[in-house]
């Protein structure tokens, strides 16, 4: 039941200052938090070692979250990390579409630490 300590977390997020406050929150969490300014990076950092969990922006230059996941979809290897987008965007066409692609849950920023992380925890308890 404790498969959530320890767990190995990617966040995605061009917005370094989120980056930040993110790994800041995580690690005093107990997570291993590895991290990624855009998709490409994301893709590259997820060949090399496959985090348990992703946390991905949709608003990104070069790809969208929503690119990054629908590719992590479409791989046999890595199909299994669940997604939980987090995103200023909050209209329900852009839940729908997160949820299309193959995200696992959806959180508006600005979002409360508590709930981030009660979302990471079931996330990963699911697994």
């Amino acid at each position: 039941m404790l498969r959530h300590l320890n767990a190995d977390i990617l966040i995605v997020d061009d917005t370094i200052s989120n980056l930040e406050i993110l790994t800041t929150v995580l690690t005093d969490q107990g997570y291993q938090v590895q991290s990624a300014t855009n998709g490409n990076i994301a893709l590259q950092v997820i060949q090399n070692k496959q985090p348990d969990l992703i946390l991905l922006d949709i608003m990104m230059p070069e790809m969208s979250g929503y690119e990054v996941c629908q590719r992590l979809k479409e791989d046999p290897q890595t199909t299994h990390i669940p997604v939980i987008f987090i995103s200023a965007l909050h209209e329900l066409v852009d839940l729908q579409k997160a949820f299309d692609v193959g995200g696992a849950d959806f959180i508006t920023k600005p979002f409360l630490i508590e709930e981030l992380l009660v979302k990471i925890k079931y996330q990963l308890l699911m697994k």
